[in-house]
């Protein structure tokens, strides 16, 4: 029985074995890491519950906030267009509704609007 042949698997199994611990400790620092974040607008401990709605300028005034559901009610009555402004908690400033992909992508899917021709 050739012996160096039995060394040789010996040695692969100890690598590997090295390669996927360190690779889980690797895992492991990282998700440690991600949690650590303190990102801005969370609150360390907080459960975020309730659904956070949009708040829009309607008329020259803050309204809101709005779900979705409402955003959409808004853009097909066409008081929700891309040059609105709108913001929700976690903004900085008021965004027009183009620089909000959150709600740019509800004006992009809204139908156009019916125009019956005879």
């Amino acid at each position: 029985m050739d012996t160096s042949v039995n060394f040789d698997a010996v040695d692969r199994l100890v690598e590997f074995g090295l390669s996927a611990a360190v690779a889980q400790r690797m895992v492991a620092s990282m998700n440690g890491a991600l949690d650590a974040m303190n990102l801005p607008g969370r609150q360390l401990g907080a459960v975020d519950t309730a659904p956070q709605g949009f708040w829009i300028v309607y008329e020259g005034k803050p309204a809101g906030p709005f779900q979705e559901a409402q955003l959409i009610q808004l853009i097909a009555g066409g008081k929700l267009t891309k040059a609105s402004y709108v913001w929700k908690p976690g903004m900085a400033q008021w965004a027009t509704v183009e620089n909000s992909p959150e709600v740019l992508r509800l004006i992009v899917l809204a139908p156009p609007p019916f125009v019956p021709t005879e």
